[in-house]
């Protein structure tokens, strides 16, 4: 999974699945992943803030520029972790978790958006 040229293995579905607290069903975790390699045009199996950028819809937010401080140099996994707290299947509980810590060892999104300058 770390080569964004490569297909993930029914192993890092379950994986990406448990990762994400079971937020996203197999065939969307797929098509976040294609989607994921399209924006990763480096190849590098992370998004730079310049490919983040490159979203005509992402560079035109007015957050865009604190979003980055949280997204930029995520793999896919800790990607869809993120993405998972804007699911409408996830609970408050849940939400709060994936933004602030538990699903992916500590608050780093928490301290990237408050204490990055």
């Amino acid at each position: 999974m770390g080569n964004t040229s490569s297909m993930l293995t029914q192993y890092d579905i379950e994986d990406v699945q448990e990762h994400c607290n079971n937020m996203f069903s197999q065939q969307e975790i797929v098509s976040l992943y294609e989607r994921f390699c399209a924006l990763d045009r480096n190849g590098k199996g992370f998004i730079s803030a310049d490919e983040f950028l490159s979203v005509p819809e992402f560079a035109v937010n007015p957050l865009s520029q604190r979003l980055l401080r949280m997204l930029d140099g995520l793999n896919f996994k800790d990607f869809l972790a993120f993405l998972s707290a804007f699911s409408s299947r996830a609970s408050i509980r849940q939400k709060i978790e994936s933004s602030c810590g538990s699903s992916f060892g500590g608050s780093w999104i928490f301290k990237r958006l408050w204490f990055d300058s």
